[in-house]
């Protein structure tokens, strides 16, 4: 192990714990963290937050130190590329034509914001937020009593609308499908929050397609199918997320809607790993195969791809959680809703801004969102976690504490 050389392809949140978790594992070996973009390895999440409303500098949200990854060893390679993965001879070349050699590689890889074919999409101030670089790019179309529109009423899209409306701007969130969050909540959830962003001034238009985005040099206005139109200077496309498996494409390994992998993280090639939003891995919890695109998710799977790669095999099963952050309102989610068909809420939806939705298959918890409702949050976890089964008419009465829900 002393002579083997692991390089790690991303270097995000997964790339980033795999590399720590691997040297704090055992690991004596060379570690070489490779990220295309030229900045030390930050949190995502702050973008559509804080970054996006200045309220933090870049700086403020390293992963980790700088000096904490030159103490463990990493070598860092940053602002590269790798264009192809020689399997056999395992190596790799990077964009410069030159070629790295690997004992055992990692893909943590993340995914790239979807894009849809408009007409004018290429208009100075039409930009996506995925990185450093596009909030650099968003930052000059902003300004109080500017216009902004975002394409696609999903999180990333509600968070930097909330940001942009507290930033003075006037913000027109347009959602091509009858309600907000449609994949991902309940009606319910959907109504509570095209509320929140009315009552904080936002205006969200439902069946609302995008059909052309219109300006001289710049964006200046958005045009829908159904022949509305409205202004803008800025124009953000939130229309979710692709995960990123071109290069693992081309080496051959299997992807499907994902790089996919087992509960060791490991690829369809034993010597190379993966972790993150790139993957599709099996989740003994829900008994499917899921792709996860979650801080949690990275974080918790890096680490069993760097306790494989350290000989200690720790199978992956851990629950999915996320979160997210609009005006004074903390949505937490615990579990996975695909498939419900039937809620329990607690609290009142429709007054106020806390209340959590039970998402059940039957008598069987899926998954919690909770609103401001942390202790649902928690009960909602262990919930989860020990499988039992719920009384529906105990989770809805807001009598009984929360902590007395685990009681049986």
């Amino acid at each position: 192990m002393s002579q083997s050389t692991t390089v790690i392809i991303g270097a995000s949140h997964a790339g980033t714990q795999l590399a720590l978790s691997l040297r704090q594992g055992g690991w004596t070996g060379r570690i070489v963290l490779i990220g295309d973009e030229p900045v030390s390895p930050y949190q995502r999440p702050p973008l559509s937050k804080s970054i996006l409303s200045g309220a933090k500098s870049p700086e403020q949200i390293p992963i980790r130190p700088g000096s904490v990854l030159e103490h463990a060893g990493i070598e860092l390679m940053l602002g590269r590329r790798v264009e192809t993965i020689d399997r056999e001879n395992k190596t790799l070349t990077m964009d410069d034509g030159s070629t790295l050699a690997y004992d055992k590689l990692a893909l943590t890889l993340g995914a790239y914001p979807a894009t849809i074919p408009l007409t004018g999409v290429d208009k100075h101030g039409v930009c996506y937020l995925r990185n450093l670089a596009d909030v650099e790019q968003i930052r000059p179309h902003m300004g109080e009593g500017k216009s902004a529109v975002i394409v696609g009423g999903g999180y990333i899209g509600l968070e930097a609308g909330s940001i942009l409306r507290q930033t003075g701007m006037r913000v027109t969130v347009l959602e091509a499908l009858s309600r907000v969050l449609q994949r991902v909540t309940a009606p319910v959830v959907s109504t509570f929050y095209e509320r929140l962003h009315d009552e904080e001034g936002v205006r969200i238009v439902t069946a609302s397609l995008v059909t052309a985005i219109q300006g001289d040099k710049r964006v200046e206005r958005v045009f829908c199918a159904d022949g509305s139109e409205f202004d803008a200077d800025l124009v953000i496309i939130a229309v979710g997320v692709l995960p990123n498996t071109e290069l693992a494409e081309r080496a051959g390994l299997d992807v499907e809607d994902g790089i996919l992998v087992d509960e060791f993280a490991r690829t369809s090639d034993p010597d190379i790993l993966a972790a993150g939003d790139c993957t599709r891995h099996y989740n003994p919890i829900y008994r499917r195969r899921v792709r996860l695109e979650s801080v949690q998710n990275a974080i918790d799977q890096a680490k069993t791809a760097a306790s494989t790669l350290n000989g200690n095999l720790q199978p992956y099963h851990a629950l999915p959680w996320f979160w997210s952050d609009q005006y004074d309102v903390k949505l937490q989610i615990a579990g996975l809703s695909q498939g419900y068909d039937n809620i329990v809420l607690r609290g009142n939806p429709e007054v106020g801004r806390s209340f959590a939705v039970f998402y059940f298959k039957g008598d069987h918890l899926l998954a919690v969102d909770a609103i401001n409702r942390p202790g649902e949050f928690m009960v909602g976890k262990k919930l989860l976690l020990q499988g039992a089964a719920v009384d529906k008419a105990r989770l809805s009465d807001e009598s009984i504490p929360t902590k007395q829900l685990l009681e049986n």
